[in-house]
Protein backbone atom coordinates (compact mmCIF):
# COMPACT_ATOMS: atom_id res chain seq x y z
CA UNK A 1 0.00 0.00 0.00
CA UNK A 2 2.49 2.31 1.14
CA UNK A 3 4.97 1.98 -2.06
CA UNK A 4 2.00 2.51 -4.26
CA UNK A 5 1.29 6.03 -2.45
CA UNK A 6 5.08 6.42 -2.97
CA UNK A 7 5.20 5.65 -6.84
CA UNK A 8 1.99 8.18 -7.08
CA UNK A 9 3.48 10.90 -5.38
CA UNK A 10 6.98 10.64 -7.45
CA UNK A 11 4.77 10.49 -10.53
CA UNK A 12 3.29 14.02 -9.54
CA UNK A 13 6.39 15.80 -8.42
CA UNK A 14 8.03 15.29 -12.54
CA UNK A 15 4.61 15.57 -13.90
CA UNK A 16 3.21 13.52 -16.89
CA UNK A 17 6.24 13.19 -19.26
CA UNK A 18 5.10 13.16 -23.14
CA UNK A 19 4.63 10.50 -25.22
CA UNK A 20 4.64 10.05 -29.03
CA UNK A 21 4.91 7.77 -31.95
CA UNK A 22 7.05 7.67 -34.45
CA UNK A 23 8.66 5.10 -37.59
CA UNK A 24 12.21 4.45 -36.90
CA UNK A 25 14.41 6.15 -39.79
CA UNK A 26 18.07 4.94 -38.53
CA UNK A 27 19.57 2.09 -36.08
CA UNK A 28 23.09 2.87 -36.53
CA UNK A 29 24.13 3.74 -33.25
CA UNK A 30 24.70 1.24 -30.25
CA UNK A 31 21.57 1.46 -28.44
CA UNK A 32 20.33 4.62 -29.76
CA UNK A 33 17.76 4.77 -32.96
CA UNK A 34 16.55 7.61 -34.70
CA UNK A 35 12.24 8.04 -34.49
CA UNK A 36 10.64 10.53 -37.15
CA UNK A 37 7.76 11.93 -35.20
CA UNK A 38 4.76 13.54 -37.15
CA UNK A 39 2.43 16.16 -35.94
CA UNK A 40 -0.36 17.71 -37.25
CA UNK A 41 -0.95 21.49 -36.95
CA UNK A 42 -3.88 23.08 -38.14
CA UNK A 43 -2.06 26.86 -39.85
CA UNK A 44 -3.23 30.20 -37.92
CA UNK A 45 -4.52 31.97 -41.20
CA UNK A 46 -5.66 29.64 -43.60
CA UNK A 47 -6.88 26.82 -41.60
CA UNK A 48 -5.18 24.42 -43.49
CA UNK A 49 -3.75 21.40 -41.46
CA UNK A 50 -0.22 21.27 -42.42
CA UNK A 51 2.20 17.67 -41.46
CA UNK A 52 5.47 18.45 -39.50
CA UNK A 53 8.05 16.06 -39.15
CA UNK A 54 10.89 15.95 -36.52
CA UNK A 55 14.03 13.52 -36.01
CA UNK A 56 14.32 12.52 -32.61
CA UNK A 57 16.87 9.82 -30.56
CA UNK A 58 15.62 7.63 -28.45
CA UNK A 59 17.78 5.19 -25.99
CA UNK A 60 16.51 1.12 -27.31
CA UNK A 61 18.45 -0.86 -24.30
CA UNK A 62 18.46 -4.31 -26.02
CA UNK A 63 18.97 -3.07 -29.40
CA UNK A 64 15.78 -4.87 -30.67
CA UNK A 65 14.49 -2.05 -33.12
CA UNK A 66 14.93 -1.86 -36.60
CA UNK A 67 14.42 0.47 -39.21
CA UNK A 68 10.68 0.70 -40.59
CA UNK A 69 9.69 -0.15 -36.86
CA UNK A 70 6.49 1.31 -35.51
CA UNK A 71 7.64 2.91 -31.92
CA UNK A 72 6.13 4.78 -29.00
CA UNK A 73 8.67 6.50 -27.31
CA UNK A 74 8.63 8.42 -23.90
CA UNK A 75 10.46 11.49 -22.48
CA UNK A 76 12.87 11.11 -19.96
CA UNK A 77 15.93 12.72 -18.21
CA UNK A 78 18.78 13.28 -20.86
CA UNK A 79 20.75 10.15 -21.10
CA UNK A 80 23.20 11.90 -23.64
CA UNK A 81 24.11 15.87 -25.37
CA UNK A 82 20.76 15.02 -27.44
CA UNK A 83 19.03 11.93 -26.64
CA UNK A 84 15.96 12.93 -24.16
CA UNK A 85 13.44 9.92 -25.03
CA UNK A 86 13.24 6.21 -24.73
CA UNK A 87 11.57 3.03 -26.56
CA UNK A 88 8.78 2.43 -24.76
CA UNK A 89 6.87 -0.23 -26.87
CA UNK A 90 7.08 -1.74 -30.74
CA UNK A 91 4.12 -1.42 -31.84
CA UNK A 92 4.71 -2.75 -35.64
CA UNK A 93 7.60 -4.50 -36.81
CA UNK A 94 8.76 -3.67 -40.11
CA UNK A 95 7.58 -6.10 -42.56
Amino acid sequence: MSEQVNNESAAAERGDRKTRQGYVVSDKMDKTVVVQVEDRVKHALYGKVLRKSKRVKAHDEQNTCGVGDLVRIAETRPLSATKNWRIVEIIEKAK
